[in-house]
């Protein structure tokens, strides 16, 4: 074969498959539009539907000619979006305590061991006492000695043989006496190392015999009847939480274990270097099967705004961006969308699409706009002159 025919058998090739490309493939209009370059969608349309007159073309051309394209549809439906945040926390428990001794001395007893439950009040140790129990004693005699005095002196007024001066002495004297005896008695009281909150005692740093002061911890109490998880939220999010709204938990080390709780707390402003949001929620503990210290994923839901919703079959892409068909009295009309979200079986989108609207999911690469289509499963409706009718279905 001579050069020259190969050339010319190349762009014959070369012009069906620009032609069969602007013509089937979406949003190829356009594209040629931009360049200037749409007159070759028009000359193989000429080429498809034949001349003038030569009776080709208007059955036996391809469909998006005189024949409608068979199309497949689905309804529009309105759907919420969803909102979801997602964060990961830290546990602590609802109340911690580092109990040191109100005094220096030696342990002489430790009542409790480690991982105890103990109430409030109760007795976790206690320190030499020996010096304070003789400071009770002696103050508890100084007490009585005043009280007696105070009796005889009023004796000796009732026969006018003591003055109102001495009696008001010897009442200041026993009311001395009497705070001395307290003062004794709170310092015995405070050789006695005494749970404040009621929760679980943790290890143990410290043992019978060891000398203690007032910085030393003797234990540590920890109430996890409820678990607070501190976690941070984005500014987004800032007027959506509130206090008393729910959540869910899980644990990062066994994400199999999911647990509701409520937002109990939330701060009053935004870190200024993260431009985050600190919040807290309570998690219940009935089965002490929480810690502190450990990692959770905090899951909370909000309310979005409601959209159209579309299959993601119908979603389409052209040069000005994303679009579908929607099927309108027969005809086909090219919608622009914005896609706002997509889920498993629906895309969610920002368009004026109502619910029930027909858009096409099968069948949009024989769709052209303002184009007749014929709807699967529906009868096809014929103009004859200018009244609509009902002819067979396909």
């Amino acid at each position: 074969m001579s050069a020259w025919k190969q050339l010319l058998f190349s762009l014959v090739i070369l012009a069906a498959a620009v032609a069969a490309w602007a013509n089937f493939f979406p949003g190829a209009r356009d594209i040629l539009a931009a360049r200037n370059l749409d007159w070759l969608v028009v000359v193989e349309k000429q080429t498809a539907d034949g001349p003038a007159g030569s009776g080709q073309g208007g059955g036996q051309g391809r469909q998006g000619g005189s024949q409608p394209a068979n199309v497949v549809t689905m309804p529009a439906t309105l759907a919420t979006i969803n909102d979801r945040l997602q964060a990961i926390g830290t546990g602590r428990a609802r109340a911690s305590v580092t109990v040191t001794p109100y005094a220096s001395g030696r342990l002489m007893e430790i009542r409790v061991q480690s991982g105890a439950d103990v109430k409030a009040g109760d007795v976790i140790a206690r320190l030499d006492a020996e010096g304070e129990e003789i400071a009770l004693d002696r103050a508890r005699i100084a007490r009585d000695d005043a009280a007696a005095k105070l009796e005889r002196i009023k004796a000796l007024q009732s026969s006018n043989a003591a003055t109102a001066v001495q009696v008001g002495d010897a009442e200041t004297v026993l009311r001395n006496a009497e705070l001395a005896l307290r003062d004794a008695d709170l310092a015995l009281a405070r050789r006695s190392v005494v749970a404040p909150i009621d929760g679980i005692v943790g290890i143990l740093p410290v043992e019978t015999g060891n000398y203690v002061t007032t910085q030393t911890t003797v234990a540590t109490i920890d109430d996890r009847s409820t678990i607070i998880v501190d976690f941070w939220v984005p500014e987004r999010y800032a007027t959506a939480v509130k206090v008393g709204a729910s959540l869910t938990a899980s644990l990062v080390a066994r994400p199999s274990g999911v647990f509701d709780g409520t937002v109990s707390a939330v701060d009053n402003r935004l870190d200024e270097q993260s431009r985050t949001l600190r919040v807290q929620a309570g998690i219940a503990n009935p089965d002490d099967s929480l810690r502190a210290g450990m990692s959770f994923q905090v899951t909370m839901k909000f309310p979005g705004d409601t959209y159209p919703a579309v299959s993601p079959l119908a979603i389409q892409w052209g040069t000005d961006g994303a679009f579908v068909w929607v099927v309108r009295e027969g005809k086909a009309k090219r919608t622009p969308v914005r896609i706002v979200q997509r889920n498993t079986e629906n895309v969610l989108v920002d368009a004026p699409i109502g619910e029930g609207d027909m858009v096409v999911t099968e069948g949009v690469q024989n769709v052209r706009e303002g184009s007749d289509v014929l709807v699967a499963g529906q009868p096809r409706v014929e103009a004859v002159n200018g009244v609509q009718t009902a002819a067979g279905g396909t």
